[in-house]
């Protein structure tokens, strides 16, 4: 817009140039002869001139993007025309009278003044010509003792200067101010011709009687009838249907009657309709509306057929509450109708029972057969489950293989012994899924309320450790709560007491497991594994210590540790191995984790680009705002972040389209499942990998444990391999033996 500007401009700059021109010269010929002038006024038209070229080529500026070869020949163009002003100023240093001098000076600021009114969207054109302009003549008045004269003439510039930035400035502000209007009509104008062309929405107007009046083409398609039909009828009967006769009228119509009879405003009120005896939901908005004299005039408001919304709308509702791959009630409905047995035993004082249930040997199924067999069984066992139902019970799958009962009246207690035996009983029976017999039994733990908790978190907690004390004794059995079972929580305490000390007794070390390039099988990177072997509780499983320590914050000094340690060991690898650490949401969140990052770096040595920071996507549930800040520091600092079981989280897409991540790590189960000729793993597979290729990252293919699958996967297109295939987690020393035997298995060769 500035550049552009300048064209326009040109002929009024030209003029006045010209204009002084020809009283500089007029003042200049007492002094100089005419030679000289004729000389001056050439080379200052020629200047004037180049500066009209340039200020054409640019009168389609605004239009695309200026390169800076234009942008600095603009500038030349007015330290030309500058330079060939400044000449005059020069020429009276070889003689010249004060008088003549601050004629001439006259002039100069004329045109220093002229220029920055013309052009008040480059300031650099004001700037340049009183710099050099300026400069000269203030010298000029020094040298012959014209004190004053100077300090006018730089006090002249200075101002001058000043008021040109600050016009330039204005002139931008102006400028986006009209450009955001524009583009504000530009918008309206497009949302109203949106609606208007619009197949769903339509504006519809009554009269003071409440009749149709005005009816829009679509609003008369709406009702299925012709305008003609339409026009003075009123609105009530049109969408009541049979009920204007009978005067039963949804609770939805009588809202809306009673706010067209109080000639009050609505906003997106959900009405139920009946359109050619047809149940549907219209969603309206209404204004009063006023004649001249303020009177009232009906009504005029906007409406649209929401009825697909609502109906999906009650199938979110219904999926809120009910578990979609077996239909029965989930978590949420569980707990509502634990509260409302909870209420009913208070107020009639009789007892409610919550049974939690467990299937014993369902994870082997499927780990050994899969997703879709292991879907199929669970879907057998909500089946089963049901069939034993009786209205006073309500079954229901709290998620993956635990699900739960509720019993409304257990004054009974025969009643949850009968119910826990049932379940087992017809649990443990063989199943035939997928042309596979399969055996799996369930383990029940129950508790009674309000004896065994007078909440319904505490019933649910004190049946969930009646499930355990049940898994514990083998699985198979129903166990009822009892208070001795809050052991297992103190066990749990000393646990966690232990892994406080466990840093500081030097009890944690690191396991690494080899990350092979697919084609190749040459070691690319190891994932450092974090081990725990208590003095006190033995070998800890990381599935059990890695929670508590997420629960209690400790992980973010422990992950401290891990990531110092695995920094400084992988400077024993070679240069173009890295490491990968595994990072919690409770590290991430933390907001000193990058300095940790960079402390780990420089205290071992190791660059930046050797070190991944690998992350699941839970991460992002409890505050992804923080998590991508933190994860992009991170990158910043030339570390590459992996995204960690990919596609068994929550919204992947979404976060890719986030964050830029280096790789992508496809879930084991997707690869045992493609093994065993999954149709859904395999393309899962095929899209991740395609994806990550169009995104520039690369793919890491978990849990390869044999040669099919390593085949498999190769096939597919995945870069890298992780799996027993190639090595199970193994300490350092066995880690950098690796290298040493691929050395020394090259220089045999």
């Amino acid at each position: 817009m500035q550049f552009a500007s300048l064209a326009p401009t040109t002929v009024h700059r030209l003029i006045a140039h010209g204009i002084a021109a020809l009283g500089a010269a007029h003042i200049l010929l007492a002094e100089f002869g005419l030679v000289t002038i004729a000389g001056w006024l050439t080379g200052l038209g020629g200047a004037l001139a180049y500066t009209a070229k340039v200020d054409r080529l640019l009168s389609d500026a605004d239009r695309r993007v200026l390169t800076r070869g234009e942008m600095s020949g603009q500038t030349f163009a007015y330290f030309l025309v500058s330079l060939a002003w400044s000449v005059p100023m020069l020429l009276l240093a070889m003689g010249g009278t004060p008088l003549i001098k601050l004629e001439l000076w006259t002039i100069l600021a004329m045109l220093l003044a002229a220029q920055a009114v013309i052009c008040p969207a480059i300031p650099m054109g004001t700037i340049i010509f009183g710099a050099l302009a300026g400069t000269v003549s203030i010298t000029q008045f020094l040298l012959s003792g014209m004190i004053d004269a100077a300090a006018a003439a730089g006090a002249l510039v200075v101002f001058v200067v000043l008021g040109a930035v600050e016009g330039a400035r204005n002139f931008l502000t102006s400028r986006m101010a009209e450009s955001a209007m524009l583009e504000k009509n530009e918008v309206v104008s497009l949302l109203l011709r949106e609606f208007e062309e619009g197949e769903a929405d339509w504006l519809w107007q009554i009269d003071p009687a409440r009749r149709v009046r005005s009816i829009s083409p679509r609003f008369a398609f709406a009702l299925g009838m012709d305008p003609e039909e339409i026009d003075g009828k009123p609105f009530i009967q049109l969408i009541a249907g049979d009920a204007w006769d009978t005067g039963q009228f949804p609770s939805s119509l009588h809202d809306l009657a009673e706010r067209l009879k109080q000639r009050d405003s609505f906003s997106n009120l959900l009405v139920r309709v009946t359109i050619r005896g047809e149940a549907r939901w219209w969603e309206l908005s209404g204004t009063p509306k006023l004649d001249e004299k303020g009177n009232f005039d009906g009504f005029r408001g906007v409406g649209s057929d929401v009825t697909e919304q609502r109906e999906s709308a009650d199938k979110i509702a219904h999926l809120a509450r009910y578990d979609t791959l077996t239909g029965l009630p989930n978590r949420l409905m569980l707990t509502e109708s634990m509260g409302e047995a909870m209420r009913f035993a208070e107020q009639w004082r009789t007892k409610c029972a919550f049974l939690m249930i467990d299937l014993d040997r369902f994870k082997a199924v499927n780990d050994t057969l899969g997703h879709v067999v292991g879907d199929q069984l669970l879907a057998r066992v909500s089946a089963r489950l049901k069939e034993i139902m009786t209205e006073n019970e309500l079954c229901g799958r709290l998620g993956g293989d635990e699900f739960a009962i509720v019993i409304r009246d257990a004054s009974d207690l025969g009643r949850v012994e009968h119910v826990a035996k049932a379940v087992i009983e017809r649990l443990s029976l063989p199943y035939e899924v997928d042309h596979h017999t399969l055996y799996v039994g369930a383990s029940v733990g129950s508790a009674v309320g309000p004896r065994d908790g007078s909440t319904v978190e505490t019933l649910m907690r004190n049946a969930d450790l009646a499930l355990y004390r049940s898994k514990d004794a083998g699985g198979g059995v129903h166990c009822t709560y009892e208070p001795t079972l809050h052991a297992d929580a103190e066990e749990r305490r000393k646990l966690e007491f232990s892994l406080r000390r466990a840093l500081e007794l030097n009890e944690m070390s690191l396991n690494y497991q080899p990350v092979v390039d697919a084609q190749t099988e040459q070691v690319v990177s190891f994932e450092a594994l974090l081990r725990w072997n208590s003095p006190e509780h033995g070998s800890v499983s990381p599935a059990k210590f890695i929670p508590m320590a997420e629960d209690t914050r400790l992980i973010v000094p422990i992950g401290e540790w891990v990531l110092r340690e695995a920094c400084r060991e992988a400077t024993r690898w070679p240069g173009h191995v890295k490491v990968a650490v595994n990072v919690s949401g409770e590290q991430l969140l933390d907001p000193h984790f990058s300095t940790t990052v960079v402390a780990a770096l420089a205290a071992s040595g190791l660059p930046p680009a050797r070190l991944e920071i690998e992350v699941t996507e839970s991460i992002f549930v409890r505050d992804g705002t923080t998590a991508r800040n933190t994860l992009e520091q991170i990158m910043a600092l030339g570390c590459s972040v992996a995204l960690d079981d990919f596609g068994t989280g929550y919204s992947s897409l979404g976060y890719l389209r986030k964050l830029r991540f280096s790789t992508i790590k496809v879930d084991r189960s997707f690869v045992q499942g493609a093994a065993t000729g999954n149709p859904e793993s395999l393309a899962i597979i095929r899209a991740v990998v395609a994806m990550a290729q169009s995104l520039e990252m690369t793919t890491t293919a978990e849990g390869v444990e044999t040669e099919a699958e390593l085949n498999m996967v190769r096939n597919l297109g995945a870069n890298k391999v992780q799996g027993y295939y190639f090595g199970r987690p193994m300490v350092a020393s066995e880690a950098n033996r690796l290298f040493y035997q691929h050395s020394t298995a090259r220089g045999a060769a």
